[in-house]
């Protein structure tokens, strides 16, 4: 199957940081009044700072390359670690943000940096797993180019369904899926995005057939799935979680391999319908390909050790977010696994998000 152009160029214009999208009305607003809502509402989630420097590494610094514009997600991550780990290392820490492309731009300029381990960047699947397939070219290589340095941050995603739908369960969701003429609409924040993509995995290995309706974002597409538009959506807990407290939303799944302790009671797909499936979404530290040992060892024991700090392991608690083995060597094998999965189901789904 293959997306318009149309859907393409519209994707590559407007893909975000879904993990932890602020709720708005977009439509009524003007992007100048998102980008500002959104910078405060993530920062006051996550309780950090905001200030920003675009500077080079300098002096000892570190320079902390983040793809993705001040306020998002990632952003936000990075700063909430940088602070431990600048501790622990004495050294400043930068945060630089250069958005665009779905964080390509950061990872040229990483590509591009001086091996001293005075530069870092923060990466996800897109980056590493997503881009190389479904973008024609790109700056980087990240095969050749970079050095993991540890995960720091694992996003869980919900299968979930507004209130006054009538799945109760995932196990009813999946036998009406089997058996109904018209496929079930599942929204989700856009195409290629780890959600989608996630979606159409379940999908294909539970042998049922859904309607991909891709958004210009998480909050138009969680919207549409409140006011029963779409009958359910994929979403990450930490912007549904409001949604699940009030009763708006149901949800019926978690596509991690272990149940979230905030949803003790919501089951993984593993254990109702499809033994042994996992999928999530990472945040993780890399560093130019060329980068000592001696320099990615001291930034991994750092990474690992801000992961311990008693006010991140807190703030990841109140995010559901998952805190994975740390090491070079568990990201690098996770890295390679994850490119097995979900590189061909890329080019099967005809996924393209860019020149």
């Amino acid at each position: 199957m293959s997306f318009t152009a149309g859907r393409n160029e519209e994707f590559s214009a407007f893909r975000r940081d879904f993990h932890f999208t602020t709720v708005l009305r977009e439509e009524q607003m003007n992007w100048s009044q998102i980008a500002r809502r959104r910078l405060i509402a993530t920062a006051m989630a996550l309780g950090v700072a905001l200030t920003t420097t675009h500077a080079s590494a300098a002096d000892g610094q570190i320079r902390w390359l983040v793809g993705y514009p001040p306020g998002g997600s990632t952003d936000a991550i990075a700063r909430l670690l940088a602070a431990p780990i600048s501790k622990t290392l004495d050294q400043t820490i930068i945060v630089d943000n250069r958005p665009g492309a779905g964080s390509s731009i950061a990872a040229a300029a990483l590509a591009k940096s001086k091996p001293d381990g005075l530069t870092v960047m923060s990466v996800d699947n897109g980056t590493l797993v997503i881009n190389p397939v479904a973008y024609r070219t790109l700056q980087y290589d990240p095969d050749k180019d970079f050095r993991p340095v540890g995960v720091y941050a694992e996003v869980n995603f919900l299968l979930a369904v507004g209130k006054d739908q009538p799945y109760k369960t995932v196990e009813e969701f999946l036998s009406q899926a089997k058996t109904a003429s018209v496929p079930i609409a599942y929204a989700s924040p856009g195409i290629g995005s780890p959600l989608h993509l996630a979606v159409e995995r379940m999908a294909r290995e539970a042998g049922v057939k859904l309607e991909h309706v891709a958004y210009r974002g998480m909050a138009p597409a969680l919207n549409d799935a409140l006011a029963g538009v779409v009958p359910s959506i994929v979403i990450d807990y930490t912007t549904a979680r409001e949604m699940i407290r009030s009763g708006d939303l149901r949800p019926l799944a978690i596509f991690s391999s272990t149940r979230l302790p905030a949803l003790p009671d919501v089951p993984t797909f593993g254990e109702k319908a499809l033994p042994g499936f996992s999928a999530v979404a990472w945040q993780a530290m890399v560093v130019p390909n060329d980068t000592p040992d001696e320099a990615v060892n001291r930034l991994s024991d750092a990474l690992a050790k801000a992961l311990e700090d008693p006010a991140v392991k807190s703030r990841y608690g109140q995010l559901g977010l998952g805190m994975p083995p740390s090491d070079p060597q568990s990201f690098q094998k996770r890295w390679q696994e994850d490119k097995a999965v979900w590189q061909p189901l890329i080019r099967d789904l005809g996924v393209t998000l860019g020149e």
